[in-house]
C-alpha cells in the first residue's frame, strides 16, 4: 500500500481529497493536516510515502515548508495548487524545491471527477521516486552556463517529451543551448494554466525565447514552444515553413497534451531534418512516436536511468528500439547540439 498523507489548510479539499484517494486501489490515506507544523509532526509518526501539499496555508507556507523538509526529511510530494497566476507561479517554484509533480486545486476550474485520476496516477509515480536530501537551489543567472558553440539551424526541428520530472530536466537542456538552437518543441505532462508559467520561467533562465505555443506559431531558430495544458501540440508544414497547431482531441496515454502526438507529426513533416529527445517520465507516452521519428530518418535520443527521476518513458522507448543515442542529463545539450550539427551539415 502507498501512504499518502494530506496537508492543506481547507478542510473541504482535505475531506475530498481523502474520500477520493481511499477508493483507489493500493492507496491508504494515513492522515491528514492543517498546516505544516502538523504535517510536521504526522510525517514522524505515520512515515507516509508521498506527501499532497498546499502552498498556501497559515503559519508556515508551503514553499517554505518543502524547502525545510527535502533538506531535512526527504520524500515524495506532490504539490496541489489554484490555478490563479500567483498559486502557477508558487507551483513552479515548488518544483524546483524538489517537489516531483503538481496539479490543480479542485474548484471552479477542474471537478474532482476530473482531477481524482490525475492525482492518483501520479501519486502511484511519486510513490517510486527516491528523494535526496538536497539544499534550496541557487538563484540563477539567466543563461548561465549555457554552449558558447553556435550552430547553424535552418528548417531543423528539435523536439522534446517528458512527464514527472520533467520540469528540472527540460530547465536543465533548455539552459544550455545556444540561442540560436533550431526551433524547438517541448511537451510537458502538466495542466492548463501551470504551463504558461513554466514557459515564463524557462523564458527567464533560457538563452532561446521560450513561449506557451499558441495556434500558427511559427517553429523557427531561437523559439522553443511548449505545448499548452490541456492541448495536442502537433507541427505542420507549409512550403518550407514549420507551424504549430494547438487542437484538442482525446487523451494519449491519459494525457493532453501528449508527447506521442507531437512526435509523430514531427516524424511525418520534420523527418530526418528532426532530433528527438525523450526525458524522465512515468509511462509509455512517447515511446511510439520517437520509434516513428527514428524511423523517418530523424536522430533520437534518450535520458539514461540514472539521472532520470522515473525511467518510465525513456524505458519504453529503449525497449522499442526508438533509441539511437542513451545519455545523463547533464550531456543531454551538447548531444543534442552535436546532432543538429551534423544534420545541417549534411544539408549544406
Amino acid at each position: 500500500m502507498i501512504k499518502v498523507l494530506v496537508v492543506d489548510d481547507s478542510a473541504v479539499v482535505r475531506q475530498v481529497l481523502t474520500k477520493e484517494l481511499s477508493k483507489a486501489e493500493g492507496i491508504e490515506v494515513v492522515g491528514s493536516a492543517i498546516d505544516p507544523y502538523v504535517a510536521r509532526d504526522k510525517i514522524l509518526s505515520l512515515n507516509p510515502d508521498v506527501l499532497t501539499l498546499d502552498v498556501e496555508m497559515p503559519r508556515m507556507d508551503g514553499l517554505t515548508f518543502l524547502e525545510k523538509l527535502m533538506k531535512h526529511h526527504p520524500l515524495p510530494v506532490i504539490v496541489v495548487s489554484s490555478v490563479t497566476p500567483k498559486g502557477s507561479a508558487a507551483a513552479m517554484r515548488a518544483l524546483e524545491l524538489g517537489a516531483v509533480e503538481v496539479v490543480p486545486k479542485p474548484g471552479s476550474a477542474y471537478s474532482v471527477a476530473e482531477l481524482s485520476p490525475v492525482l492518483i496516477e501520479k501519486i502511484r509515480a511519486a510513490a517510486s521516486v527516491t528523494c535526496l536530501r538536497r539544499e534550496a537551489p541557487k538563484t540563477i543567472s539567466p543563461h548561465q552556463g549555457h554552449i558558447q558553440a553556435m550552430i547553424a539551424t535552418t528548417h531543423k526541428i528539435l523536439a522534446i517529451g517528458a512527464s514527472t520530472g520533467g520540469t528540472e530536466a527540460i530547465k536543465e537542456v533548455m539552459m544550455h543551448l545556444p540561442r540560436n538552437t533550431s526551433g524547438t518543441l517541448l511537451i510537458q505532462h502538466m495542466p492548463e494554466h501551470f504551463t504558461k508559467s513554466f514557459a515564463e520561467r524557462l523564458n527567464q533562465l533560457c538563452p532561446m525565447d521560450v513561449r506557451e505555443a499558441k495556434n500558427n506559431d511559427p517553429v523557427v531558430p531561437g523559439v522553443a514552444l511548449l505545448a499548452p495544458g490541456n492541448y495536442h501540440m502537433v507541427l505542420r508544414r507549409s512550403g518550407a515553413r514549420y507551424y504549430v497547431e494547438i487542437k484538442d482531441g482525446p487523451r494519449v496515454h491519459h494525457q493532453r497534451p501528449a508527447v506521442d502526438v507531437t512526435f509523430h507529426s514531427v516524424a511525418r513533416y520534420a523527418g530526418s531534418n528532426a532530433v528527438g529527445v525523450i526525458l524522465t517520465g512515468m509511462g509509455a507516452d512517447g515511446a511510439e512516436g520517437l520509434l516513428a521519428m527514428r524511423n523517418a530518418g530523424a536522430h533520437t535520443l534518450a535520458q539514461d536511468e540514472a539521472s532520470c527521476v522515473v525511467y518510465g518513458m525513456p524505458k519504453e522507448a529503449v525497449k522499442m528500439g526508438a533509441v539511437e543515442q542513451i545519455a545523463p542529463l547533464e550531456m543531454m545539450a551538447a548531444k543534442v547540439c552535436e546532432q543538429l550539427a551534423r544534420k545541417e551539415a549534411m544539408t549544406v
